[in-house]
């Protein structure tokens, strides 16, 4: 079964709802139900324990761990989503790892690493990042380079969040992690083509048992986006299969 979950604002509702007629007219679907919930702390009550997820806002990626409570999880996405000042779609994880919903985490080809105002903190426990492209962080004073998949293959990343993570992942794909060009998000988007992101996907669920997964920030651009679609479609059956 997948479950669709139309939350947050009105082009996120749209476009869950829009993706979902989208797979059933492909027939990609024919088992689903809709959740709905007007705020975040609602949908663990709601949410079913499912295979599959299309979600809008990512802050339902919270309300998700709190239900499934995933040992480790693969946050694919343009953004590390570990800001530490409010819950929202740019902080779940942090809060889902402080809170225990999630014991251990990698982030996955983010871009967009360095936190918003003077007084945002990021969230850096339990969790490896990898960016899309080279960036350094300073360690006791010294500049360092993450480990990247510009510089890396990505068989080497996966082979490093495997030993961190163990076998079995929860995985939240993003798209905004592609270019702007697949126009699916609302928000700023990342730096992979379809192709690389399937290239990811295909590592990740070869080397990991993926216990459920959901497909995030779907938003009403999509109706208007022959590439965002391409892209919704070949992700779920990658996902799915």
């Amino acid at each position: 079964m997948v479950t669709f979950i139309p939350f947050g604002e009105k082009p996120n509702r749209e476009g869950v709802l829009y993706a979902l007629q989208l797979l059933k007219r492909n027939k990609l679907i024919d088992d689903y139900i809709i959740v709905e919930a007007s705020r975040v702390e609602l949908l663990p009550e709601r949410v079913p324990q499912d295979r599959a997820y299309i979600i809008g806002e990512h802050l339902a990626t919270y309300g998700i761990t709190k239900k499934l409570k995933p040992k480790a999880l693969i946050n694919v996405d343009a953004h590390t989503d570990l800001m530490h000042d409010y819950l929202d779609h740019g902080s779940w994880l942090a809060y889902a790892l402080e809170n225990r919903f999630v014991e251990r985490a990698v982030v996955m080809a983010p871009v967009l690493m360095i936190p918003t105002t003077e007084r945002t903190q990021l969230w850096t426990r339990r969790v490896k990042v990898f960016p899309a492209t080279l960036r350094s962080r300073r360690i006791r004073g010294k500049w360092r380079a993450y480990k990247n998949f510009q510089t890396n293959s990505v068989g080497d990343i996966i082979s490093e969040a495997k030993k961190y993570l163990g076998d079995e992942v929860y995985l939240t794909v993003d798209m905004d992690v592609l270019r702007p060009e697949y126009k699916i998000a609302r928000f700023q988007h990342g730096e992979l083509t379809l192709e690389e992101l399937l290239e990811i996907l295909e590592a990740i669920k070869e080397n990991f048992k993926i216990i459920a997964f959901d497909i995030a920030e779907i938003s009403d651009r999509l109706r208007r986006s022959r590439l965002g679609k391409k892209a919704l479609f070949e992700v779920f059956q990658l996902l799915m299969g």
